[in-house]
C-alpha cells in the first residue's frame, strides 16, 4: 500500500492592520474664542488653554478648570462640569468639563486617561454632558 502524504498550502497571512492616527491640530498663536462659531472652530483655543493649566500643574479639579475656561474668555453661564468626587467621597477618576456654543458643544476630559476633547451636538436636553453634574456656583 502506498500512501500518499498531501500539503495543503497554508492559508496566506493577511496584512498586519496599522492603526492610522490622525494629527492633533496645532493651534495658532492666533488661536481666540469666535463667540459666533460653533465647537468644532472653537476647539483648537480651547485645547490651548486647557494643556497649559495641566501642563502648569496644581490642583487639576473642576473648579480649576471652570477658573481657567473664564480667565481665558469662555462664558461661565455657558459650562457645565461633574463632579469632582464619587458618591462615596472618593476622587473622581475623570472630570469633565463643556461649554456652549449654540447647538454645540465644546467638551474636555481630565484625569487617570489624560486629556480629552471633542466638540459634540447639544443634547435633546438642552445640555452637553450626560449624567450628573454640579452647580457652578462661585
Amino acid at each position: 500500500m502506498t500512501l500518499l502524504s498531501g500539503c495543503t498550502p497554508a492559508p496566506a497571512a493577511s496584512p498586519a492592520r496599522t492603526a492610522t492616527v490622525a494629527p492633533t491640530p496645532t493651534p495658532s498663536a492666533s488661536a481666540t474664542i469666535d463667540p459666533t462659531g460653533n465647537a468644532s472652530e472653537n476647539k483648537p483655543y480651547f485645547d490651548e488653554v486647557n494643556k497649559k493649566l495641566i501642563a502648569q500643574g496644581g490642583t487639576l479639579d473642576g473648579r480649576a478648570f471652570i477658573d481657567n475656561l473664564v480667565a481665558a474668555g469662555y462664558a461661565k453661564s455657558a459650562m457645565e462640569v461633574t463632579p469632582d468626587k464619587t458618591s462615596v467621597g472618593l476622587d473622581a477618576d475623570n472630570i469633565e468639563f463643556s461649554v456652549r456654543f449654540g447647538t454645540t458643544c465644546l467638551i474636555g476630559e481630565y484625569g487617570n486617561i489624560g486629556y480629552a476633547s471633542t466638540a459634540q451636538r447639544v443634547f435633546s436636553t438642552g445640555r452637553c454632558l450626560a449624567g450628573k453634574t454640579r452647580a457652578i456656583d462661585w
